[in-house]
């Protein structure tokens, strides 16, 4: 009877403790500030995908109802706002359970000079007038809002970490990369080998032109021997309210066409591209290849030759890796799938590079069963599986195909 009384004691202050977890995720209510009146406009709030860099894996924090962790940032300049707000906050002593710091959290990432009271952020407001963007103007463009009826003003920056004012503003702007990047990490900015690309909105209020952050790459100069570099992209981030609107096509677009007029430039590469960064990548690499003479209509039948690699590599710094992709790209476009023939050709084409890892991969395993023992051949026997290969393959194939397809769209709609 005492055991039972225990077990439904338990329970009810296993709920009681429930009720004091929160999703961080729904509870980081993130803003960009243009004028005062937006600061206390729920419509213009946005939150993070991801938290578990700062609450854990379950991105849950314990101690709070009703919590509300505010970041709020001017839309140029990103002067921060931080508050906390909350219902109510456990404080019964069980177990020595104690509500997690959420504050404390934040405060490792945002840099000092942060404001906590919001008369004080409005007023910094006014001071957005002053702000202009860093570093040298390197692409202006347009976007048509459909909803206010008009083109909005874009424009994209080169900045290195020596421009006045900048190393204060990237430690505010980088801190959203903690929200929207799974596996993000803060750069160390006294590595002159880094390059920074800003996109910032450029528009009007009152007569007084003012710039909005869009987004922002971060660009390392690998050395390649021996008087090479080798550009690799680092970090890429739209923001949430610029997402869908084409800002990362024209900023990966900007980027290349800056490093393909450095003649020191070997090729520019990605680290750990996201599966998201790879489409937008086939997107504009395309763009940049199909005017290419070596990836002519004509030519893209008879397969991926080195004077595709070559050319693509010596006018846009693309390389043969990605310049591959590119023509399996363009010949999808110019081939007639409902032509037997013809689809087959292309798909053998496309097969034949999807399988040369499997194939190198058996050669390498037809070696080892030389010297493998019976019960180690036994476990490795099954790779050679031809059917599963062949249905491995298909797969594969078949993703790939959707793909591309989707990069051909996006270029019929350009």
């Amino acid at each position: 009877m005492q055991q039972c009384t225990e077990m439904a004691g338990m329970n009810e202050m296993e709920k009681k403790l429930a009720e004091y977890k929160c999703d961080t995720n729904e509870a980081i209510c993130l803003k960009l500030v243009r004028f005062a009146e937006e600061v206390n406009d729920d419509s213009m709030t946005f939150h993070p995908e991801y938290s578990h860099q700062l609450y854990g894996d379950d991105e849950v924090a314990f101690g709070y109802k009703g919590l509300q962790i505010q970041l709020y940032y001017s839309a140029g300049n990103l002067i921060t706002l931080f508050k906390v707000k909350y219902s109510a906050r456990f404080t019964e002593n069980f177990d020595c359970v104690e509500p997690d710091d959420v504050e404390g959290k934040i405060r490792e990432i945002i840099p000092a000079g942060f404001s906590c009271n919001t008369d004080d952020f409005i007023s910094l407001l006014e001071k957005e007038a002053n702000f202009k963007p860093f570093g040298t103007l390197l692409h202006t463009y347009n976007v048509h809002n459909v909803e206010a009826g008009e083109d909005f003003t874009y424009q994209i920056h080169k900045v290195d970490v020596f421009c006045p004012g900048f190393r204060d503003y990237h430690e505010r702007l980088q801190t959203f990369l903690m929200w929207f990047v799974e596996t993000a990490s803060f750069i160390d900015v006294d590595d002159d080998r880094w390059d920074f690309f800003l996109v910032f909105e450029k528009y009007n209020n009152d007569g007084e032109t003012l710039f909005a952050t869009v987004g922002y790459m971060t660009v390392y100069n690998y050395y390649v021997y021996p008087d090479k570099t080798r550009p690799r992209v680092s970090q890429m981030l739209i923001l949430p309210p610029f997402q869908g609107e084409g800002h990362g096509a024209q900023l990966l677009e900007a980027v290349h066409r800056f490093y393909c007029n450095l003649p020191k430039v070997q090729d520019i590469t990605a680290e750990d591209p996201s599966e998201n960064y790879v489409k937008l990548r086939d997107y504009v690499l395309v763009k940049l290849c199909q005017t290419l003479p070596s990836f002519s209509t004509d030519k893209l039948p008879l397969s991926f030759s080195d004077d595709m690699a070559t050319e693509a590599r010596e006018k846009l710094k693309i390389n043969k890796k990605h310049a591959r992709r590119v023509y399996e790209i363009l010949r999808l476009r110019v081939t007639d799938m409902s032509v037997e023939t013809k689809a087959r050709d292309y798909r053998l084409e496309v097969k034949k590079r999807l399988f040369a890892p499997t194939k190198k991969n058996q050669r390498e395993l037809t070696k080892m069963m030389k010297c493998l023992r019976p019960e180690e051949l036994a476990s490795h026997i099954s790779q050679m599986d031809t059917a599963l290969q062949q249905e491995e393959l298909e797969k594969s194939y078949q993703e790939v195909l959707a793909e591309y397809r989707r990069v051909i769209e996006r270029l019929a709609q350009a």
